[in-house]
């Protein structure tokens, strides 16, 4: 099945180049957020960063709009975005806070107890809580979406799809893990095309120096110009990551559904005639 969305998503892609719009919104946000932490660091980043994430999910949200329409229109893809934004970011927030409080309760359960939170544990509990609630939880937005979910059903139906097809949502997943890593990689070839001069000096470097290498170095290595070839690199893979990852996502939740359509039960009983009453 992951193969049948991923085979319906560049069919999609192909039909409808304007579903490639809120990836180029989001390029250009990710491309200012790249230009000011070079000239800012990560203290102004890091709020823009999530001023800029709020912005980019009205866009995704009017792109998953789009795909359960059939129709997809530059109007809808911002009149869509607004009618759906809530019941997809108040979820999104109860994730995330969800997340932090667990955190934020074993730090502070260790630190009264005398103990020291040690990397291994943080990592552990990065493993044992983020991933399971990530998997788990991924398809929150196409629920809110596709079937009009609230905001603790579209976490439940999210749930439930994930269990009822754990197989095809893993293969799914490997689907995800492959499309990333082909993108990016075939951009960072391109990327070290470009700036092959200028990174050449790090082939020589021994294993010390790879480690201490900062950021700002290598920024400072490849230059103004390769700070630019960068800028449009970032814009790129956006550009065509977003639309692809999200418009697959799309089509395999329209397709898993069909088979773990929510029973409704009813109360009620059969009388001795065999006729039933719902209470």
């Amino acid at each position: 099945m992951s193969l049948l969305a991923l085979k319906e998503t560049i069919n999609l892609l192909m039909r409808s180049p304007l579903l490639f719009i809120p990836g180029a919104i989001t390029g250009v946000l990710a491309v200012i957020v790249w230009l000011v932490l070079i000239q800012a660091g990560t203290f102004f980043t890091s709020r823009l960063l999530i001023l800029f994430l709020l912005v980019a999910l009205f866009f995704i949200i009017g792109l998953l709009v789009a795909i359960k329409k059939n129709v997809v229109t530059l109007e809808g893809l911002f009149s869509d975005g607004i009618s759906y934004y809530f019941k997809v970011l108040v979820p999104t927030l109860v994730i995330v806070f969800g997340i932090l409080l667990i955190f934020i309760m074993v730090v502070l359960t260790l630190t009264l107890i005398g103990a020291t939170p040690a990397a291994a544990l943080l990592s552990f509990l990065v493993i044992a809580v983020i991933l399971p609630t990530y998997i788990l939880t991924f398809f929150y937005d196409t629920a809110a979406v596709f079937e009009g979910k609230k905001v603790f059903e579209s976490l439940h139906r999210s749930i439930e799809v994930v269990t009822a097809n754990l197989t095809e949502v893993i293969l799914f997943f490997i689907g995800c893990i492959v499309i990333i890593l082909s993108i990016s990689f075939a951009f960072l070839v391109i990327w070290s095309a470009f700036l092959a001069d200028r990174l050449e000096p790090i082939t020589k470097f021994n294993e010390t120096q790879l480690q201490s290498l900062s950021p700002n170095q290598l920024t400072m290595m490849i230059g103004t110009d390769g700070i630019w070839i960068t800028t449009v690199l970032i814009f790129c893979w956006v550009t065509i990551l977003i639309p692809f990852i999200y418009t697959y996502k799309a089509c395999f939740y329209r397709l898993i559904v069909g088979g773990t359509t929510p029973i409704q039960q009813q109360m009620g009983e059969f009388d001795s005639k065999g006729r039933w009453y719902k209470y």
